[in-house]
C-alpha cells in the first residue's frame, strides 16, 4: 500500500522534473515523509500542496496580467512615438517647404526693391534732366525775349505794307533818330502775336520786334525812359489816323504802351 502511495506520489510530483531533466530520478525527503504519512495525513499534504500551487499559479497569473497590461502600454507608447514621429517629420517637411516659400519671396523681394531702386534712380535722374531741359529752355526763352521789345496798342493792318518791323523803325527815327545812325541798329523780324486776329477784341494783337543784339534794347529803353512817352508826330500808314494822335509809354519788360 505504502509501496503502491509512494510510486503514485512520484508520478505526481516528479513527472514534472523528469520532464524537465531525466537525470534527477531519486525522490526528496520530503517525497519520502509523504509517503510515510497516512491517508488523512496525506490528503491533507496534497491539499496544501495544491493550495500552495494554487497561490503560485494566482500570483503567476497576476504578474501576467500586470506584464500584459504593461507591454500594452509600452506598445501604446510605441504607437504614439511612431505618430509623434511621423507627425514631427511631416511638420519638419512642412517648415522645410515654408523656409523655402520664405527664401523665395526674400529673394523677389530683394529683387523688387533693387528695381524700385534702379527706377527711383531713373526718376530722379529724369527729374534732374528735365530740371536742367527747363532751366536751359528759361535760359534759351529769356535770351531771346531779352532781344525782344513789345508794342502794344498798334492797330491792325497799320505795318502791311513794310512789315511788323517797320513799326519800331518808324517811332525810333521819329522819337530817337540817333540810335539808327548808319545802320547800327539792326532788327532780325517783327511780328504780331497771334496769328488770327479777333473780331471781339477792340485793340490790336500785340507786336514783338526781335533785335538782333541785345544792347540795341537796352539803348532803346534808355532813350524811352528819359522821354516817358513818345509822341507819334506823323501817320505810319493810312489806316486808322486817329490812333496817331496816342503818344507810348515804356511798360515793364521792354513793352511799350500806347497811352490813351
Amino acid at each position: 500500500m505504502r509501496k503502491s502511495r509512494s510510486s503514485t506520489i512520484q508520478q505526481f510530483i516528479k513527472a514534472p522534473d523528469q520532464k524537465e531533466n531525466n537525470k534527477n530520478t531519486e525522490l526528496s525527503p520530503e517525497d519520502l515523509e509523504l509517503g510515510k504519512l497516512s491517508d488523512n495525513e496525506f490528503r491533507a499534504a496534497i491539499i496544501k500542496k495544491l493550495n500552495e500551487v494554487a497561490r503560485k499559479i494566482e500570483k503567476q497569473a497576476e504578474f501576467w496580467s500586470y506584464f500584459t497590461k504593461e507591454i500594452e502600454i509600452i506598445k501604446k507608447n510605441q504607437t504614439e512615438l511612431l505618430e509623434m514621429k511621423n507627425t514631427m517629420d511631416q511638420i519638419k517637411q512642412n517648415t522645410d517647404s515654408l523656409n523655402a516659400r520664405v527664401d523665395n519671396l526674400e529673394e523677389q523681394i530683394s529683387i523688387i526693391e533693387d528695381r524700385q531702386a534702379e527706377w527711383r534712380q531713373t526718376e530722379e535722374e529724369r527729374e534732374l534732366r528735365i530740371k536742367k531741359n527747363e532751366e536751359n529752355l528759361r535760359e534759351i526763352m529769356d535770351s531771346m525775349r531779352s532781344k525782344n521789345i513789345r508794342i502794344i496798342g498798334i492797330p491792325e493792318n497799320m505795318e502791311k505794307e513794310n512789315g511788323a518791323e517797320s513799326v519800331l523803325n518808324e517811332i525810333i527815327e521819329e522819337n530817337f533818330p540817333n540810335l539808327g545812325i548808319n545802320g547800327e541798329m539792326c532788327v532780325e523780324e517783327g511780328f504780331r502775336s497771334s496769328r488770327f486776329v479777333s473780331v471781339k477784341k477792340p485793340t490790336g494783337r500785340h507786336i514783338i520786334v526781335k533785335l538782333a543784339n541785345r544792347n540795341d534794347k537796352e539803348r532803346i529803353l534808355r532813350e524811352v525812359r528819359k522821354k516817358k512817352t513818345i509822341p507819334i508826330k506823323e501817320p505810319l500808314s493810312d489806316y486808322q489816323p486817329i490812333s496817331l494822335q496816342k503818344p507810348y509809354k515804356l511798360g515793364e519788360n521792354g513793352v511799350i504802351y500806347s497811352k490813351l
